[in-house]
C-alpha cells in the first residue's frame, strides 16, 4: 500500500522569526481549510527544557524535531488536500530533512529584508523584541537557491492581506498542476 497521495500536498512556511509564518499559516490553513500544524509543537522535551534555560539548539539537537515533522508530513497528507506546517528551515540540511522521501512537499518562503522584519517586530504589542536574535536568524539564514525547485517565495513586503492572497495563489496554482 502506498502512503503517498500524490493528490495531496504538505507546504512548509519557512522564513526567519518574525516573517510571519504562523499568523499567515493560520489564515490561509483557515480559508482553505487546510490542515495546520505549528512545527514548534513537535519538539521533544530535552530541546524544549534547554530552550527554556536560553541555551540554542544545535544541528544534533534538531534531527529527531526535524524527522517527527517529516512524519507528520506523511499523516497530514493521507488525509488532507492541503496541510501547512510552520518551520523556519533556515538551513538547506533541514529543508532536506523535511522533504526526504515526501515528493508532495514544498516550502513556502517568506522572504523579506532585515528592516522590514526588524519593523515589524518592533511593532508587535506586549512582544520583547531582542534585536540579536534577529541578526542571529539572519546569520543562520541559507536561503533557497535555484536548485531547491520545491521552494516557492512570497516576498513579505507588502500587507498581512496581500501576503496571505499571494501565498494562497501559490497554493492554488500548485494544487491545478
Amino acid at each position: 500500500m502506498s502512503t503517498t497521495n500524490h493528490d495531496h500536498h504538505i507546504y512548509v512556511l519557512m522564513g526567519v522569526s518574525g516573517s510571519g509564518k504562523s499568523v499567515v499559516a493560520g489564515e490561509v490553513a483557515y480559508r482553505l481549510k487546510a490542515a495546520f500544524l505549528d512545527g514548534d509543537f513537535l519538539h521533544p522535551r530535552s530541546n524544549i527544557t534547554k530552550m527554556a534555560s536560553g541555551e540554542p539548539l544545535n544541528d544534533e539537537d534538531r534531527k529527531p524535531w526535524l524527522q517527527a515533522l517529516n512524519d507528520a508530513a506523511f499523516a497530514m497528507q493521507r488525509t488532507n488536500k492541503v496541510s501547512l506546517i510552520v518551520c523556519s528551515s533556515l538551513k538547506k540540511i533541514y529543508r532536506d530533512q523535511l522533504r526526504d522521501g515526501n515528493p508532495n512537499l514544498s516550502f513556502i518562503y517568506l522572504k523579506g529584508d532585515f528592516e522590514v522584519i526588524e519593523s515589524r517586530l518592533k511593532a508587535r504589542k506586549g512582544h520583547f523584541f531582542k534585536p540579536q536574535m534577529l541578526v542571529t536568524q539572519f546569520e543562520t539564514l541559507e536561503a533557497p537557491q535555484a536548485e531547491e525547485k520545491d521552494v516557492l517565495v512570497v516576498d513579505i513586503d507588502q500587507s498581512l492581506e496581500e501576503v496571505v492572497a499571494s501565498t494562497i495563489a501559490l497554493i492554488n496554482k500548485g494544487s491545478a498542476q
